[in-house]
């Protein structure tokens, strides 16, 4: 390919990461804004889940700018250090956001405490709310909480970041091996990233009860199973053409493993507790095990949804 074609990918990527990251720059500047004038931001101007989507959006855009220079400077190591970068960037963007932000409630709360409180409850809920034993808020605040933040964050930057390399590298070396891989890839990708948008607007309709309607159920289940899909892909998009082994078995162990590390996350911040999504032994956790039989179908869903996609894609990969 021409190198014409591979400045104008770049900068059509630039223009995509800055297009997709526009309400999470938005919300940045607004908050911004309100510290500057009133040094908090009021509670009924508070835009949702300003972390850690616009630190995710800083952090793409810092990684699709770089694009150019990683691939310079490495053909093999180019996403690594485009993920690397990224991810301090979004690490760094989000710790000031968390100390720096104060929102004005009853009392100046710290933003990462608040936004504790929003995993939990929709700001529009937060005064009228009778709260439960299980609270999320029962043993006050801990960082812990942030696990699941942090995790979708990192899967969000890691995989889009892939695309976005992955395809740059195609267009400026002309190798195509990895094409199918990526194209599952920005699905993927796309998907997750359309479903945390859904749940930045939602929370996925819940109330603040344990249980949660049936299409909180679904969505919960779906957006779970997704985590894990999207970074199975992430791996096998690595491991096309080898053993199976690796390209079969490490995606779908991953898979699982990331699904299973964001059900840790919930189960921290609801204090030992997740979610139900209904009542009987389908529902209930095993035993001492927190994890009910549909959590447990959740993560195998993630695996073996990840295990079919790459049984698919290495149809002349080695035994």
């Amino acid at each position: 390919m021409s190198n014409t074609n591979y400045k104008k990918y770049c900068w059509y990527s630039l223009a995509v990461a800055v297009a997709v990251s526009i309400y999470p720059l938005y919300m940045g500047i607004s908050v911004i804004t309100k510290m500057v004038q009133n040094g908090a931001v009021p509670i009924e101007e508070y835009p949702k889940y300003i972390i850690p989507y616009t630190p995710i959006a800083i952090a793409l855009i810092v990684g699709v700018l770089l694009i150019p220079l990683f691939q310079r400077l490495s053909r093999k190591l180019d996403l690594l250090f485009g993920s690397i970068t990224s991810i301090a960037v979004f690490f760094l963007a989000e710790r000031i956001m968390e100390t720096k932000v104060l929102v004005q409630t009853q009392e100046l709360i710290p933003l990462e405490s608040w936004q504790m409180s929003l995993c939990y409850i929709p700001p529009e809920q937060f005064e009228t709310r009778t709260w439960e034993a299980v609270d999320v808020l029962l043993g006050g605040y801990s960082p812990a909480f942030k696990i699941h933040f942090y995790l979708i964050s990192v899967v969000i930057i890691v995989s889009l970041l892939n695309c976005f390399y992955g395809i740059a590298k195609m267009i400026r070396t002309g190798d195509h091996s990895r094409k199918k891989a990526l194209v599952v890839q920005t699905i993927t990708s796309a998907a997750f990233l359309g479903m945390c948008i859904w749940a930045c607007f939602t929370a996925f309709y819940r109330t603040g009860e344990i249980t949660v309607s049936p299409l909180s159920a679904v969505l919960m289940a779906v957006f779970f199973a997704l985590l894990g899909i999207t970074m199975g892909v992430y791996t096998g998009s690595f491991t096309m053409g080898k053993r199976k082994l690796l390209s079969l078995a490490l995606p779908t162990a991953i898979a699982a493993i990331v699904t299973i590390a964001m059900y840790i996350g919930e189960m921290i911040l609801l204090s030992g507790n997740l979610y139900r999504f209904g009542s009987g032994f389908l529902f209930e956790g095993l035993g001492k095990l927190v994890l009910a039989p549909i959590d447990i179908l959740v993560i195998l869903a993630s695996g073996g949804i990840s295990l079919l996609i790459y049984r698919l894609l290495n149809k002349d990969g080695k035994i």
